[in-house]
């Protein structure tokens, strides 16, 4: 409890070390966020995604210290790749963001995903919990780099920024489907290399083609290790928290959230509830070999464990 209040006070040694527990303590974590919770929910969340090699470490960057500019308070939840040696981060975004370490209104955590799918840390959202009653402004969230499928990072942000790189290929290749439809804006960096404009182009075509809503995400182009254009991007953020906010779609948008991991949290409980009462007596094992054998099927043994719990 004297660490919680440190941390509600400012304390950036005490928030690290709440965090240090949300990472490795699973019980000691739930305890913690029952006791914060209620003090989270007033930051701004940014996440912060797009496909290795995209810039998104130096975008955060600067676009951190234009927001420092502003005296907002910061933190940053770098995830990174895990280390198969460690079982670690591996530190590149810290690397990159090194000054902004020594920044006592920024905070910055590196996090392995553990073998975590979805892009994003499976303690992520505590992390973000703890930095929201550490009493940050904004709290950006850059995702490990993703694919077409590692879109967990709207179940956590408010604003989702997509961030795309001339010369990947193919480019419509590489933003469609799920990725494409997550994105409240879309940055092109590296926007001086040649190719950025054609992949702006391809970006706003593919926004052509998706279905119709009140607000179109918008397509800035930047140069982050230039520090070009990071004030537009910053001002497009802003737009999109504002209207979020004026049409009620703030509140609408955290609830969904809040759902998705309240019905998240009881899918992991079930589940170790029924390895915990048919794997020791070798049941688990019973049912797995009558399936083989197409003795029965999946959905009437799920019945039949579903029913020990009603």
């Amino acid at each position: 409890m004297e660490l919680i209040n440190k941390m509600l006070k400012g304390d950036k040694r005490a928030c690290a070390r709440l965090i240090s527990i949300v990472e490795n303590d699973e019980k000691e974590s739930e305890k913690l966020i029952k006791k914060i919770y209620r003090f989270t929910g007033k930051a701004h969340i940014v996440g912060i995604t797009g496909p290795p090699g995209a810039g998104k470490s130096t975008l955060t960057d600067k676009y951190v210290k234009l927001l420092r500019k502003s005296d907002y308070k910061v933190g940053v939840i770098a995830v990174d790749p895990t280390s198969p040696y460690t079982g670690g981060a591996i530190l590149g975004d810290r690397i990159r963001m090194n000054d902004l370490a020594l920044d006592p209104g920024v905070f910055i955590r590196s996090m392995g995903t553990r073998g975590y799918l979805g892009g994003l840390a499976k303690a992520t959202r505590n992390a973000v919990k703890i930095l929201d009653a550490y009493g940050c402004d904004y709290i950006i969230i850059e995702t490990v780099g993703v694919g077409q499928s590692e879109v967990d990072i709207v179940k956590a942000a408010d604003t989702v920024v997509l961030v795309m790189v001339p010369g990947l290929g193919d480019d419509i290749q590489s933003i469609k489907a799920g990725i494409m439809e997550i994105g409240d804006l879309f940055v092109v960096n590296k926007s001086d290399l040649f190719g950025a404009q054609r992949t702006a182009t391809e970006i706003n075509m593919m926004l052509d083609m998706s279905p119709k809503t009140d607000r179109r995400p918008p397509v800035v182009m930047v140069t982050a290790n230039q520090n070009k254009n990071i004030e537009q991007m910053e001002l497009e953020i802003q737009k999109h928290y504002h209207y979020l906010v004026d049409n009620g779609l703030l509140e609408e948008r955290r609830k969904k959230n809040i759902k998705r991991e309240l019905l998240e949290l009881v899918e992991e409980e079930l589940k170790k509830l029924v390895i915990r009462e048919t794997e020791n007596n070798g049941e688990l094992d019973s049912m797995t070999e009558s399936l083989f054998n197409k003795e029965t099927d999946p959905f009437t043994l799920r019945d039949t464990l579903l029913s020990r719990i009603k």
